[in-house]
């Protein structure tokens, strides 16, 4: 884990007008350190949900591409290429994305 950060921002005077009223004694915050925590940790969050939707599209696309439309694997080239590109930081085998998992050369 790597040490705590430190910032310094500078805030427009509306913003910090909003600010004051978020944090304080009958506010939901007690500081504006623990403010901007929060709003880092939702936009985390926001960040994850937005990648797992995307991940969960593409799954759902790949899996809605008729089995018709499947190709066969070649575990061994994929595997070859794989391991070329381990030991050689070369890049993955060509073809690029495919439409299915079931496309894939291995």
């Amino acid at each position: 884990m790597s040490k705590p950060m430190n910032l310094s921002v500078r805030l427009t005077s509306p913003l910090t007008d909003f600010v004051s009223t978020r944090v304080g004694v009958d506010a939901d915050y007690d500081n504006a350190s623990e403010y901007v925590r929060d709003l880092i940790r939702r936009d985390r969050e926001r960040e994850e949900r937005r990648a797992f939707l995307q991940f969960k599209t593409t799954l759902q696309d790949a899996f809605a591409v008729p089995d018709s439309e499947a190709a066969p694997m070649d575990f061994a080239a994929f595997k070859a290429g794989l391991n070329k590109a381990r030991h050689e930081s070369a890049p993955l085998p060509a073809g690029g994305a495919t439409r299915h998992w079931r496309d894939l050369r291995l």
